[in-house]
């Protein structure tokens, strides 16, 4: 029982490690630069990607780490505690983009959203809540988290609305939204209105402040918290770091040949720069990881505060490392890493702009002396 106890602990700390800060990570990119938004690079799309599944499954996880109350109050077996909310989570995932495609958005856009351009916003929350409400309904009674859910909510919402753009009621802005009197503004302007400040203002300090309650503050500073902490820190920072490698790996299977990538001045540029910040960036942990440590501690007997506070160490310190390391690298390297063919921003004609800029290494020397020439 007690090897039992050991596990679940640290399945609920690995699982609370797992997830990504994207927030955080972006307040940082579009913060270092100016110029360019990183986020419609190539990389980071990817980025993006890569950290949605990354909270995707720390939330599924997160209902494995509920149902493990029934476990400790001696009820049921195993192995249907921990597969009853991962099956429900999986079929929820696979099943809520078909419905939505299939059936929620040709009903929307077919019967519903000509109807909404009277009511604008009021007619735009009203279907925000009883969609959430459905969602967070058949979550809670499947098995899976309530998070997940939500999170399942906010995408059917956002593939509702109509997306050409000759679509009689789109909208380019907020503003335009709400001037325009056929027009009705979409569910992101709306929470943009309406809920977006009491988010900011009220309901994320009081957030981080039941973390911060939770948290024995004097037993953080111990020698033995610290020297864990960082250590779990490491660890994390050097698993995260690893996603990177599908930068050089991708380049490896798509270019048989030893290749390199050039902009169009002849300058090299390394996709190991796109790599390092596609690693980088996804070291931060941030709120889903204080929020699934917390959960873990509140929720069940398994997870001593010893614990807790190792993983509170761990995910504060990769949420500090994380957005400075990413801030320092775009300061150096990001036009280069913008600017790279493949992994930056990618052009309209792209098809036919890459297959000029993906050369041999072996022609290295024939273009630069081509480009010293034309410079002469």
């Amino acid at each position: 029982m007690l090897m039992i106890s050991g596990a679940i602990e640290s399945f609920i700390v690995g699982t609370a490690l797992c997830s990504t800060s994207l927030g955080t990570t972006f307040v940082v990119i579009n913060s270092a630069s100016k110029d360019v938004d990183f986020s419609q690079t190539r990389v980071g799309t990817v980025l993006i990607s890569a950290a949605i599944l990354d909270d995707v499954c720390g939330l599924v996880l997160v209902s494995v780490i509920h149902q493990l109350r029934g476990l400790a109050d001696g009820g049921g077996n195993l192995g249907w505690i921990i597969g009853r909310p991962i099956l429900a989570s999986g079929l929820m995932a696979v099943l809520t983009p078909l419905i939505a495609k299939f059936i929620l958005g040709p009903v929307f856009r077919g019967c519903i959203e000509a109807r909404f351009a009277r009511f604008k916003h009021v007619s735009n929350i009203v279907l925000m809540v009883l969609i959430l409400c459905a969602f967070l309904a058949i979550a809670a009674y499947a098995g899976a988290s309530v998070l997940f859910g939500s999170f399942l909510a906010g995408t059917v919402l956002s593939s509702l609305p109509s997306r050409h753009s000759e679509g009689p009621f789109v909208v380019t802005s907020r503003e335009h939204g709400e001037s325009s009197p056929d027009k009705t503004p979409t569910f992101l302007h709306t929470f943009e209105k309406y809920i977006l400040d009491a988010q900011r203002y009220i309901l994320q300090p009081l957030f981080f402040a039941s973390i911060g309650f939770s948290v024995p503050f004097l037993k953080l500073w111990t020698g033995e918290m610290i020297w864990k902490g960082v250590v779990f820190s490491i660890l994390m920072l050097c698993a995260k770091l690893v996603v990177g490698m599908c930068v050089p790996i991708s380049d490896f299977f798509t270019n048989r040949k030893t290749r390199v990538s050039i902009d169009k001045s002849g300058v090299r540029v390394a996709n190991w720069a796109s790599a390092t910040l596609l690693g980088t960036a996804m070291v931060a942990r941030g709120e889903i990881g204080l929020l699934i440590i917390q959960i873990g501690l509140n929720e069940t007997s398994y997870l001593s505060q010893k614990a807790f506070i190792i993983g509170i160490w761990a995910i504060v310190l990769n949420t500090i490392i994380g957005p400075v390391a990413v801030g320092i690298l775009l300061r150096q390297i990001g036009t280069e890493i913008a600017d790279d063919p493949r992994w930056g921003v990618q052009a309209k004609e792209q098809s036919v702009d890459n297959k000029s800029m993906v050369v041999s290494s072996n022609d290295l020397p024939r273009i630069a002396t081509s480009a010293r020439h034309s410079r002469d």
